[in-house]
């Protein structure tokens, strides 16, 4: 281990992260259990002829997996993560080829986790539901434990199923402030020889001070030799970093008229609409600028909702008239065949304009909130956020994607 680490190198600087279930119990759940009990059940997305159809269009696999510590003193980055998961799936929205984003979560450090496990847990599998995603993130706490990196990418790149296309982008982004290097069992080097051959790139974020030498090294080497990118942040710092924009308050009222435009079917999809809006909520609780964020990616090709909602499905090729009518929301169900189909063009209108809108103050923000990081630079380049956004680009424009 002293051997490999002696001849690293330094990587390129910046970084990302974000953001389950091991492919032993990936068994085709596509609902949401309960609120938060996400953690300890990781679901899958159920795959139906709307969603297949919509992975058969023009796109290139992205399947971004985030590994946070949730040792005692990580209280920062979860909320950090919390607060910026929007932010971090919008910076794919101007993406070319357009990306077919799945996202899996993973925590570790935590010593309910069991020494059997490395401390390691899949708490969301790779999934195009990102309501999912949401739910799992919220309910991770923070506990004191030992942090094994190579626990962690060992069992990401032989649990998680990773896409099976070619030139898939497959990135595990790990997050924490202890030597990358106290795994007991599992020797680093050859974790990440695993993720190699694999075409898994590790970027990691070290929660601390840079420097040479020491715990900051270890997380460069991992990065280094891993084919990805490094970077050092204060987390304490980007959890409180918010720049308020003056599109936020109206992207929150578009959101909740957005929201009535979702038309939920079959067995789980009252279960996804509440838990849309759970998630909605969770938001708010972080800031009026989370919410912002989240809005802005719903409007956006990178939030579906096909295998639940039924304006989605319709547009993916779903037949209406070969849905089973006693999984359609009750005001549907005593309608005729061209009444409902009636209904829910109407609602595909109605959404489409409010998408629009929505893009269009997302823009707007967007210039906004970039003009006043270039103004605070020395302190916002320091933060998750900035760390998180920077790094997907700089690994996605790697693999051929434009912006």
């Amino acid at each position: 281990m002293h051997h490999f680490l002696r001849h690293a190198t330094t990587p390129l600087l910046l970084a990302i992260t974000l953001l389950s279930h091991t492919s032993t119990q990936a068994t085709n759940h596509a609902t949401n259990q309960a609120t938060n009990q996400a953690t300890n059940h990781a679901t899958t997305q159920v795959t139906n002829p709307a969603t297949s159809r919509l992975t058969q269009q023009a796109t290139r696999s992205v399947d971004l997996v985030l590994a946070l510590d949730v040792s005692s003193s990580m209280s920062g980055l979860i909320d950090s993560a919390k607060q910026r998961l929007w932010d971090v799936v919008n910076e794919f929205n101007q993406a070319q080829p357009q990306p077919d984003l799945r996202v899996a979560l993973i925590s570790y450090g935590n010593p309910h986790y069991g020494k059997g496990g490395g401390y390691v847990r899949i708490d969301q599998a790779l999934t195009r539901d990102l309501d999912a995603v949401n739910q799992a993130l919220f309910g991770f706490k923070t506990n004191g434990g030992d942090e094994y990196v190579a626990r962690v990418i060992t069992r990401a790149s032989n649990e998680l199923q990773w896409s099976a296309q070619r030139d898939a982008l497959r990135v595990l982004f790990i997050a924490g402030n202890e030597s990358a290097t106290q795994d007991p069992q599992f020797d680093l080097h050859q974790a990440i020889n695993v993720a190699r051959e694999k075409d898994i790139i590790v970027n990691t974020i070290f929660c601390g001070k840079d420097g040479h030498g020491g715990v900051p090294t270890s997380w460069r080497t991992v990065a280094q030799h891993a084919g990805g990118v490094y970077a050092s942040i204060d987390q304490q710092q980007s959890a409180v970093a918010n720049v308020v924009a003056p599109q936020d308050k109206q992207l929150r009222e578009l959101n909740a008229k957005l929201n009535n435009t979702y038309v939920p079917f079959g067995h789980t999809g009252e279960q996804r609409r509440e838990n849309q809006r759970r998630q909605d909520s969770n938001a708010v609780t972080m800031s009026e600028q989370a919410m912002a964020a989240r809005a802005v990616t719903k409007a956006s090709k990178m939030y579906r909702s096909a295998d639940w909602d039924l304006v989605d499905a319709v547009e993916a090729g779903v037949k209406l008239k070969e849905v089973d009518a006693k999984t359609l929301p009750a005001p549907m169900r005593d309608m005729n065949e061209q009444e409902r189909t009636t209904y829910v063009k109407q609602k595909a209108e109605q959404r489409r304009s409010l998408r629009a809108k929505i893009q269009q103050l997302g823009s707007a923000r967007a210039d906004h909130l970039a003009a006043e990081r270039a103004r605070t630079a020395p302190s916002e380049t320091r933060g998750f956020s900035a760390a998180m956004k920077q790094g997907l680009r700089a690994i996605a424009e790697k693999k051929g994607f434009t912006f």
